[in-house]
């Protein structure tokens, strides 16, 4: 019987294995591609743009840093490659992702890793590192609840957890073009590595 098709072809010509990642198969151009066209929240956000995947990486990216002054480019890099895997796995919001099981965090393991190693990341990120990159990711996410997918502060405080509220007042969310989302991400990469440099 034959095998069903486990690779996507990408916009650079890559093609990417998805039981058998590698970093040589992942170009940011892709990731940033990819992510700007994918929908947080499975499209259900008020204004005439999706609030993309790409806008909340940056968002997270920014959140991340400033919770946790003077941390290393590298781990602000790991920050806004944190959904990276959903350049070619979407964004399943959770309730999806607990249904499938622990299928999905395997395939987004590896890709993670492919991820990482590809922009000089460790293949794993250490603890506290990814468990402020989540706290970083719940602010951004308590926001994006109340401001764009209807959520009341108190629905989102049990959910998402309670947030600095000052922190938030600091922050804006942008609903905008793909295009511009995707070349802000690229910039942001961009800066990021040439940091590490």
């Amino acid at each position: 019987m034959k095998q069903p098709r486990a690779w996507q072809r990408m916009l650079s010509g890559r093609r990417l294995d998805l039981l058998d990642p590698t970093p040589m198969d992942i170009e940011i151009q892709d990731i940033a591609h990819g992510l700007a066209f994918v929908a947080r929240w499975n499209g259900q956000t008020i204004g005439d743009w999706p609030y993309s995947v790409a806008e909340h990486s940056l968002l997270v990216e920014q959140i991340f840093g400033l919770q946790n002054a003077g941390v290393a480019p590298k781990w602000r890099l790991a920050a806004l490659l944190h959904d990276a895997p959903e350049y070619v796995i979407g964004d399943m919001i959770s309730p999806v992702k607990a249904a499938v099981g622990p299928d999905y965090k395997d395939l987004d393991d590896r890709l993670t890793t492919a991820i990482h190693v590809r922009f000089g990341l460790p293949a794993k990120v250490p603890a506290l590192i990814k468990k402020q990159i989540k706290r970083a990711d719940l602010v951004s996410a308590w926001l994006e609840a109340t401001r764009l997918a209807g959520f009341s502060e108190a629905e989102a405080d049990k959910f998402f957890g309670k947030i600095d509220r000052e922190l938030a007042a600091r922050l804006e969310l942008k609903l905008r073009p793909p295009v511009e989302v995707r070349a802000d991400y690229l910039a942001r990469h961009a800066e990021l590595l040439d940091a590490l440099r």
